[in-house]
């Protein structure tokens, strides 16, 4: 009885396995596809077939000018509203999980509602808000449009950190003398910084992805994500690809320096 059940167990551990590289290549390809075809020299408009392998693209990958416009108003946007959301959103999860008060509940809802809500109807909302108001659309009612969703991110990252806080040692630094200013920046604010890292990376990769709520608030203004939807109907530079694999690649490198330092941060409390 037990190899045919061993054997239904290594059978299943194969399907598991080939199921999850699977799914892996599914997600991975079309980001190597953009990485591969940064090298590629095209014909014509559009970097779309392979033609041959060179370095040109990567030598100036700043020489399309709207392009370049577009990725620095995009990194602009993003940096903008990434400090801001996540300043506001911490705060909000740092008050939502140390203190009691009414309307708590009423602020839970309120966080998870821009999250639950179709891109295009809250694109849609704002643009009609800001036509009502006569507001110019521009690069401020886009930062203003990430902020709002982004706060949500934040908040419920942040607090997902807190919810497992110790708050007896913000007791133990004040019995000690420690001011509630101190004690915050000496002893809370370093154990949740962690998590408020990982909101900002999430909310900034989220600022510089969005595409449906930047195009109802954007007007005339290009971001990188409009840039490369509008291009395919004229060309579609190869320079594109170049910018998207700096991004990939600056992403990564963020998160494998998180990974290292969470790293020797375990193997320095072990010992």
């Amino acid at each position: 009885m037990s190899a045919p059940t061993s054997s239904r167990g290594a059978a299943a551990r194969w399907g598991l396995n080939l199921y999850a590289a699977i799914g892996l290549l599914y997600l991975f390809v079309p980001i190597a596809w953009i990485v591969l075809f940064s090298f590629n020299e095209p014909k014509g408009r559009y970097n779309i077939v392979w033609q041959r392998f060179t370095l040109e693209n990567w030598s100036d990958p700043f020489s399309n000018a709207a392009l370049t416009n577009a990725f620095s108003q995009s990194l602009k946007i993003a940096a903008i509203s990434t400090a801001i959301a996540t300043l506001l959103g911490s705060m909000i999860a740092v008050a939502l999980s140390r203190y009691s008060f009414k309307g708590s509940s009423g602020i839970n809802l309120f966080l998870v509602l821009p999250l639950t809500t179709p891109e295009i109807v809250l694109g849609s909302s704002l643009a009609t808000l800001f036509l009502d108001w006569d507001v110019t659309r521009g690069f401020t009612t886009v930062v203003i449009a990430h902020i709002m969703f982004q706060v949500s991110f934040v908040a419920l990252t942040v607090r997902a950190r807190v919810r497992g806080f110790d708050w007896t040692l913000e007791q133990a630094a004040q019995d000690l003398g420690a001011s509630p200013m101190r004690t915050f920046w000496k002893v809370t604010f370093p154990l949740i910084l962690p998590g408020i890292l990982a909101a900002a990376l999430l909310s900034f990769a989220l600022s510089i992805d969005d595409f449906i709520i930047t195009l109802f608030t954007a007007g005339s203004l290009s971001t990188f994500p409009l840039y490369i939807n509008g291009s395919f109907r004229v060309q579609f530079p190869p320079q594109a690809n170049v910018l998207a694999t700096i991004i990939l690649l600056a992403s990564v490198s963020l998160l494998l320096i998180g990974v290292i330092r969470s790293t020797r941060r375990g193997v320095v409390g072990t010992s």
